[in-house]
């Protein structure tokens, strides 16, 4: 009896699970691709095409690189595709946090993106959402049982996030019940960082109005560092990860009196 064929995998989650080799191998070879996704030579150098003119990784003669630059600051559509189950669990254990009534506030990211899709799918009578991110506004803009309050200020193309001075004078006079926030970037020693200036600022403004701060992060933005830091870690109250995260880090963040949810 011949050996039954395993299902190939949509496009969409075969160029994932190539970045996340790219990510752990730093490097990759057509060859190995084809072995491992069971497709032609053709089909993965369309693939490593497609995530080269992204600007996630580097086309090499037979293969690809990792880019050797930082991968923090690229478009919001590459970052969608790594880490992306991981990424969804984490908005799934976040929406479940959310209580008819409140007033949450959601900033720009793409594991923000998923807690925002998991919305619609709550049984809530009203929820008022404040967030940064046009992605996110749109996401939420048609659930009926959500009152959606956009903060203005500049657009930055690369994350579709609003911020800047105006951005920040609008969020003064907000207060939100809780913030669920994604980071680039996350050290128990320095704090959370992310790539831009300006959306640090706006962050830790956020924070200042929110009662309850929650971190949606995977665990490769853990002992990343980034340019701008937001805050300190112990400003903090719970943080929502993936089993990767190393038991000494879970341990470190416990003891800062930091409530970790690895889902």
């Amino acid at each position: 009896m011949s050996k039954r064929k395993q299902p190939r995998l949509l496009v969409e989650e075969r160029r994932r699970r190539i970045m996340e080799l790219v990510e752990s191998q730093e490097r990759v070879t057509v060859e190995e691709l084809v072995t491992r996704f069971g497709v032609s030579a053709v089909t993965i150098r369309g693939d490593l095409d497609a995530l080269a003119l992204a600007g996630l990784l580097i086309r090499s003669h037979g293969g690809a690189l990792m880019r050797t630059e930082s991968a923090d600051d690229v478009p919001i559509a590459v970052k969608e595709t790594l880490h992306h189950a991981e990424k969804v669990r984490i908005g799934q254990a976040a929406a479940q946090m959310i209580r008819d009534g409140e007033t949450i506030m959601l900033d720009s990211g793409t594991t923000t993106a998923e807690i925002a899709r998991q919305i619609r799918l709550l049984k809530l009578q009203s929820l008022n959402v404040i967030t940064n991110a046009l992605n996110i506004a749109m996401e939420v803009s048609t659930i009926p049982f959500v009152r959606l309050i956009m903060i203005g200020g500049i657009l930055r193309q690369m994350s579709y996030s609003l911020s800047g001075p105006h951005a920040e004078q609008t969020l003064r006079h907000l207060h939100a019940d809780r913030l669920f926030l994604g980071v680039d970037g996350l050290d128990p020693d320095i704090g959370l960082m992310t790539p831009d200036v300006l959306e640090a600022q706006l962050n830790a403004v956020m924070i200042q109005v929110s009662r309850e701060v929650v971190v949606v992060a995977d665990s490769s933005k853990f002992q990343r560092r980034s340019l701008s830091v937001i805050a300190g870690i112990d400003t903090v109250h719970k943080i929502i990860t993936d089993p990767a995260l190393s038991p000494e880090v879970v341990a470190a963040l416990r003891g800062r009196n930091i409530e970790v949810i690895v889902v």
